[in-house]
């Protein structure tokens, strides 16, 4: 299969040059060694059945005999051996030049008391995600974030995306894998994923054995309440009153979550709150997300034709989606990505904040009938921040992208791109 161009290669590239050792962090699956191999002239798969005890009493033993090799060199899932954290950093330390090492992880490391050192100054860490649309090819990217973000005006296009097809690409997801001309296989990509996680990764993780069924309870509750600010009691509720067997206490519920975590699969979106006035008390709850929708859509046994029949659920997921495709081009233009919810109750589905302080305020709908209320809550934010956003925007499912007279941009996700 063609390598497909990352927007985190560029990203990668240039944290190396400036780094000795860069970490990528992310979901199974996602493309994270794929990614990596492209750049790196040396590398060693910690996983490799034919070689892994080997590499682990080897690890255990001499770490840094691990570590020769031509630079950039490649430790792909390093967690199995957690001292190579501490042997890195030293040897960064000792060559005392940029570009030596990538290491990736698809969990937090299960002997993290191991790590006697956080790497700080020495190992950088990025989180790799699934494929953005734009990255996938199915967004055309004739809308850019960083060209409104600069101030330059767009003339309208259409999209040529419809609702049918964003509830295929919903649940195909964002997984490298999934990109095939055969639909069947193409959905089937996230259920396998679903599937091992529940069989192997949140046992793996860190080495406590958990319930499968707990497991499928609880991510099922989670994709009931995904795009929403549903508290840990919320669910807990949720999970025990499923007639699933698989009771749950609050610290079970979070420990589970914690591991979900760890495995990269749940990323919940943080509050904004950037003080402009003291009178605006935000509330500081997170919105919940997978690091891809359909993660959700194989939790809840969701299809395309499901959910084009339920457009309240659709709606959820869609929202999701395009939080996951904005924080992917976030990260390609130094920025992140947040939700605003106050105490008037007013919210915003998404904000966008650049490190240079630049923010912008975008709205999520996945019809033209909320279009009137989303330019509402965008117009009243502004107001009440008291500082004019760099732009404005209402992510659709709908064909066209425009500006509106009010001042807000009408943008299919199906045309936006970093």
């Amino acid at each position: 299969m063609k390598y497909r161009n990352r927007l985190i290669d560029e990203v990668l590239k240039f944290r190396l040059s400036a780094k000795g050792a860069v970490l990528i962090t992310g979901p199974k699956w996602c493309g994270k060694t794929t990614t990596a191999k492209m750049i790196s002239n040396s590398e060693i798969n910690l996983q490799d059945p034919l070689m892994k005890d080997q590499y682990i009493r080897l690890g255990n033993v001499n770490p840094v005999a691990l570590l020769i090799g031509k630079t950039p060199r490649l430790i792909d899932e390093w967690q199995q051996i957690p001292r190579l954290w501490d042997a890195v950093r030293q040897e960064v330390d000792k060559r005392q030049e940029f570009n030596q090492f990538i290491l990736t992880g698809s969990s937090v490391p299960k002997g993290l008391d191991d790590i006697s050192h956080s790497g700080q100054g020495r190992i950088v860490s990025l989180k790799m995600r699934t494929m953005s649309l734009f990255e996938s090819g199915d967004s055309t990217g004739e809308v850019s974030l960083t060209s409104l973000l600069n101030g330059t005006q767009l003339t309208s296009n259409i999209c040529k995306l419809k609702f049918e097809d964003y509830t295929r690409l919903i649940c195909r997801g964002g997984w490298p894998m999934s990109l095939v001309n055969n639909e069947r296989i193409s959905l089937q990509q996230s259920k396998d994923y679903y599937q091992t996680v529940l069989s192997s990764d949140i046992i793996e993780v860190d080495g406590v054995k958990r319930s499968p069924k707990r497991t499928r309870a609880l991510m099922k509750s989670y994709a009931r309440h995904i795009s929403t600010n549903a508290t840990n009691k919320t669910m807990l509720a949720d999970v025990n009153n499923d007639n699933n067997s698989a009771n749950m206490s609050a610290n079970t519920l979070a420990d589970y979550l914690d591991a979900l975590e760890k495995l990269f699969i749940i990323e919940e979106l943080h509050p904004w709150n950037e003080n402009f006035r003291s009178t605006i008390r935000v509330r500081q709850t997170p919105m919940r997300h997978f690091i891809d929708p359909s993660i959700a859509t194989a939790a809840l046994g969701l299809s395309p034709l499901s959910l084009q029949s339920d457009i309240k659920t659709c709606g959820f997921l869609f929202e999701s989606m395009c939080i996951r495709d904005l924080r992917i081009y976030a990260d390609s233009i130094n920025g992140e990505v947040f939700h605003y919810h106050d105490n008037t109750n007013l919210e915003i589905d998404a904000i966008l904040h650049l490190d240079d302080n630049r923010w912008a305020a975008i709205e999520i709908k996945l019809g033209i009938n909320e279009i009137p209320k989303a330019i509402k809550n965008l117009n009243k934010l502004e107001e009440k921040i008291g500082q004019k956003p760099a732009f404005k925007m209402i992510l659709t499912a709908t064909e066209y992208a425009y500006l509106d007279e009010s001042g807000v941009w009408i943008v299919p996700l199906g045309l936006l791109r970093n």
